[in-house]
């Protein structure tokens, strides 16, 4: 669909509605009210409250590049790039601060087996041009002295920072308001309508809203909307993340950088909470805070940084992840005119908020989809239906 011309636009500025009050639908929107577009958020819930609320906040396009993921790189390095100039512009248009933080991030190994993955990890990074120095446990140690005396060693990625989600969610719903943007709170979305294969508006309760462009930006509740056939339905789980703060004395923080360990990381906020996170559980949409989900995040972090143990518990939360079947995000149109699809962030919705914003508020102003977004369109997984169908014939 890239560059044709959709006859939804009405002089350049389609009447938008979005699905979904999260950092990627409220950032959106921010773009399109911007740009002077008629938009429209409906959120469920309060806006933010679901995972933009639940999520740590790390910027971490670096430490998180694995193996198979290169397509994806791409896509949260651009992201990150864009993140200063995008929370300065944030912080002036809303008059909040979202504490974006520099000081970049360590992964620590605590035993021979750990630092041998972690320097196969560091490797495949350094290969592909990510800026990261190895670190003895003692070098580790000199930048945060806190860390288990016996580290077998550490990576520090310079460019991997993190933002405040808390801050940034007030941000961006002050931002989009000011600009001139509706939103809609505890306003759920029962369908997209649509008629010949087109985009119509939504039904909200027994009332038609209608719309030129429907942004379907809902996280995990993606793919619950009604109104779609199968084929355009996107193929989202959610993908349950159990989260906790420990409370830290400001005048000494046992931490001060993002920490990542073999099993948890660590987050230490401005405001003396340290957010660990985060179980990866396959439980559909249940809330429940486990026994065992907290005692791994609390023993996950204790094996590394032994002092949390006389840390209070602030608080302790569930979160829901929006994973689609190859764990990347889905951007673009598909086969419904005027249907954009901005969800399937998984673990990166906090970083991927920028580039997704641009992208696709630009998409539907223009009709033309950014180079680095363009790989994500939901067509990717019909392809893979497709041949999986060839091979089993």
């Amino acid at each position: 669909m890239d560059g044709q011309s959709h006859d939804h636009r009405h002089g350049g500025t389609p009447k938008t509605a979005i699905i979904g009050g999260g950092v990627i639908g409220l950032s959106i929107g921010w773009r399109l009210a911007q740009a002077g577009c008629d938009v429209d958020i409906f959120e469920r819930g309060e806006a933010g409250k679901g995972a933009s609320w639940a999520a740590a906040g790390m910027l971490a396009a670096g430490v998180e590049t694995e193996p198979g993921e290169l397509g994806l790189h791409a896509l949260n390095f651009a992201s990150q790039k864009a993140w200063p100039a995008f929370a300065a512009e944030l912080e002036k248009a809303s008059g909040h601060q979202v504490d974006l933080r520099s000081e970049g991030t360590l992964m620590v190994a605590l035993n021979r087996d750990d630092a041998a993955q972690l320097r196969y990890t560091y490797d495949f990074q350094k290969a592909h041009g990510i800026d990261l120095d190895w670190l003895t446990g003692a070098q580790a140690r000199q930048r945060e002295p806190f860390l288990h005396p016996n580290l077998a060693g550490a990576v520090f990625c310079a460019g991997d920072h993190q933002v405040e989600n808390r801050k940034l969610v007030p941000a961006l719903r002050a931002a989009f308001l000011a600009a001139g943007g509706k939103l809609h709170e505890h306003t759920a979305v029962a369908a997209v309508t649509t008629a010949h294969g087109k985009i119509t508006g939504l039904t909200i309760g027994d009332r038609q809203v209608a719309a030129d462009v429907v942004v379907l930006a809902a996280g995990a509740w993606s793919g619950e909307i009604a109104g779609l056939p199968p084929s355009a339905r996107p193929p989202i789980r959610p993908i349950k993340g159990q989260m906790l703060a420990l409370r830290m004395n400001l005048a000494e923080p046992l931490l001060r950088h993002v920490v990542w360990t073999p099993r948890v990381y660590m987050v230490p906020r401005h405001d003396g909470r340290l957010i660990v996170g985060a179980t990866t559980e396959e439980r559909g949409f249940d809330t429940n805070l486990t026994a065992g989900g907290i005692y791994s995040l609390l023993e996950g972090a204790w094996r590394s940084l032994p002092g949390v143990e006389e840390l209070p518990i602030d608080e302790m939360w569930v979160g829901f992840r929006p994973g689609s079947r190859d764990d990347a995000p889905i951007i673009g149109s598909g086969e419904i005119d005027g249907l954009i699809y901005a969800t399937g962030h998984h673990r990166n919705g906090i970083l991927l908020t920028p580039v997704t914003a641009d992208a696709v508020s630009r998409y539907i102003r223009t009709g033309e989809m950014d180079e680095v977004a363009r790989p994500f369109a939901i067509d990717r997984f019909a392809a893979t239906s497709k041949k999986a169908a060839r091979e089993k014939a």
